[in-house]
């Protein structure tokens, strides 16, 4: 995103929008989404983003609204998203820039971004972490949905496999550890990942503790998270994983995920475009970068009890590229 060449008023908001019952990792619970949302306007044009400040990441809602708050409007892009602290809000701002220009300009974001155009993607759906019984059932009640992403990060994590593809021989199957693995049991459970037929294991080790990745055969293709925030993060990443997972919330917008797919591809590192659980604004701008993923996994409108208005068409997992009316 370049100079905005005006001044645009600013706007932040916290929403809370409730989960479908309750999501689980391997850090905690929690039963809504706490999303901020920014809105950037000039010419009688409003432009939107949206984000999920993350504690992992040292980041609260209240914290990420005050600083956009403060900017009280942009002038230079640049200046703006380099002025915030939060990887979060910087991808709420930068987001809603591209809504403005796009609206402004007449230009779709992808024609911005010189990317692809948009198509139907298949996207992941995850299954919370619970009992290897509560998962498989929750699996087979998603028959109609074609490629599943458990979350694990406990004692049963081989069941928990087990049980779900039993319960699900028809489906594609990736596996998110959240950093919930220790490197002592790192070999048996990917092993068990292989037997199983899971196409990919998401950040089996912590991010700072993930060196015995380097040295040890990937039976299945592992793929960093909480290790891979940035573009400059890849070169190391590539000697430890097989593939990155990019969000928005962690890069810090749509112009530095630009960057960093770039950049993942040069280190011959697989691709997955993901998400924290949020509304469809949040998913929108993350789909300029899924028409050449390996896995995307944009399901947070999926996991709430409701999508905000206007939200994506998803059907059998299939999401339907975003009209003008919510972003872009």
């Amino acid at each position: 995103m370049t100079t905005i060449g005006r001044q645009l008023a600013l706007k932040a908001s916290i929403e809370r929008w409730p989960i479908d019952g309750t999501f689980t990792i391997s850090r905690g619970s929690k039963r809504e989404a706490i999303v901020v949302v920014v809105e950037v306007s000039a010419d009688g044009i409003v432009g939107r983003g949206e984000c999920m400040p993350y504690a992992r990441y040292g980041e609260t809602p209240e914290a990420t609204l005050s600083e956009l708050c403060n900017l009280g409007s942009v002038v230079d892009a640049r200046r703006a998203l380099a002025s915030l602290g939060s990887q979060s809000g910087r991808n709420a701002l930068d987001c809603a820039l591209w809504d403005w220009q796009a609206k402004h300009t007449g230009i779709a974001p992808h024609i911005l971004a010189t990317r692809p155009a948009p198509k139907p993607i298949l996207t992941c759906y995850t299954l919370s972490l619970d009992t290897p019984e509560a998962m498989a059932t929750k699996a087979a009640s998603a028959g109609n949905l074609p490629l599943l992403k458990l979350k694990l990060g406990g004692a049963d994590d081989a069941a928990r496999m087990r049980a779900v593809r039993a319960s699900r021989p028809d489906a594609r199957l990736i596996a998110d550890a959240n950093e919930g693995w220790h490197p002592s049991e790192l070999a048996e459970l990917l092993a068990v990942a292989a037997e199983a037929g899971f196409e990919l294991i998401e950040q089996p080790l912590p991010a700072d503790a993930d060196e015995a990745l380097g040295s040890l055969h990937h039976p299945v293709p592992v793929c960093a998270d909480e290790s891979a925030h940035s573009a400059d993060q890849v070169g190391a990443l590539a000697r430890r994983y097989d593939a990155v997972n990019i969000k928005l919330d962690k890069t810090g917008g749509l112009t530095p995920a630009l960057a960093m797919v770039q950049v993942a591809r040069t280190a011959g590192l697989r691709i997955m475009i993901g998400c924290m659980v949020a509304t469809s604004l949040s998913m929108a701008p993350a789909l300029v970068l899924a028409s050449d993923a390996d896995w995307v996994d944009l399901d947070g409108p999926l996991l709430l009890a409701k999508d905000r208005p206007g939200g994506l068409i998803i059907r059998d997992g299939w999401i339907s590229p975003a009209t003008p009316q919510l972003w872009g």
